[in-house]
């Protein structure tokens, strides 16, 4: 049976998914024991894990040389274009969130205003969505500094408790979206091998039911 090679994010969704795959029996100790290796077989399946940075699992799967892939909704709505969601994990949760100094009002005044993210294109379509006209600002490293520095007006950025927002002086102003592990695939893959990625994913899926 041809390899079928699935993508995951290193971290925090990688040893989510290898603790899924257990629960679905399989066998994971060449993923537990991996060292540096980046690319891993599942003992007793036709599965192979490929580890990668999130930007990277989806350049991956776009371009055919993963078949699957497991991400991060935050991951999708910046870099995906050309590929398929199909199934919520559930775990990974956090969401999007416009964040300002604590007391202050973004929307308030008439002067055009200014975000700081990480995330320029979901930053821009959100503003975009409420037809308004705002500078975004990519930052690479500690967001909740642009405020802070007089730099920007809000921030946008994933939010999982709020406690870094709330040591820097920062409140939620309101939530963008919800965030959480998807599913997504190759276009091709998907159309080929369509009987063997549904099943693969009907199994995961009935797993992830279990813990709800």
């Amino acid at each position: 049976m041809d390899t079928l090679r699935i993508a995951l994010t290193k971290g925090r969704l990688e040893k989510d998914t290898v603790a899924l795959f257990e629960a679905m029996g399989y066998d994971c100790s060449s993923l537990r024991q991996k060292g540096r290796k980046l690319i891993l077989p599942v003992p007793g399946t036709n599965l192979e894990v490929v580890l990668a940075k999130a930007a990277d699992v989806i350049t991956y799967v776009e371009h055919g040389v993963c078949d699957l892939g497991i991400v991060g909704k935050d991951t999708i709505l910046e870099h995906g274009s050309t590929l398929y969601e199909l199934t919520d994990l559930g775990f990974g949760r956090c969401r999007f969130a416009l964040a300002v100094k604590k007391g202050t009002s973004f929307y308030e005044g008439y002067r055009a205003k200014q975000v700081a993210t990480k995330y320029p294109n979901i930053a821009r379509s959100y503003f975009e969505g409420k037809s308004m006209d705002v500078s975004v600002i990519k930052i690479e490293g500690s967001v909740e500094l642009a405020p802070l520095l007089g730099l920007a007006d809000g921030i946008v950025d994933l939010v999982e408790t709020g406690s870094t927002l709330k040591e820097n002086g920062l409140e939620i102003s309101e939530t963008i979206c919800e965030i959480s592990a998807r599913v997504v695939a190759n276009m091709a893959s998907l159309k080929l091998r369509k009987t063997e990625i549904e099943a693969l994913v009907e199994k995961m899926e009935q797993e992830v039911r279990k813990t709800i």
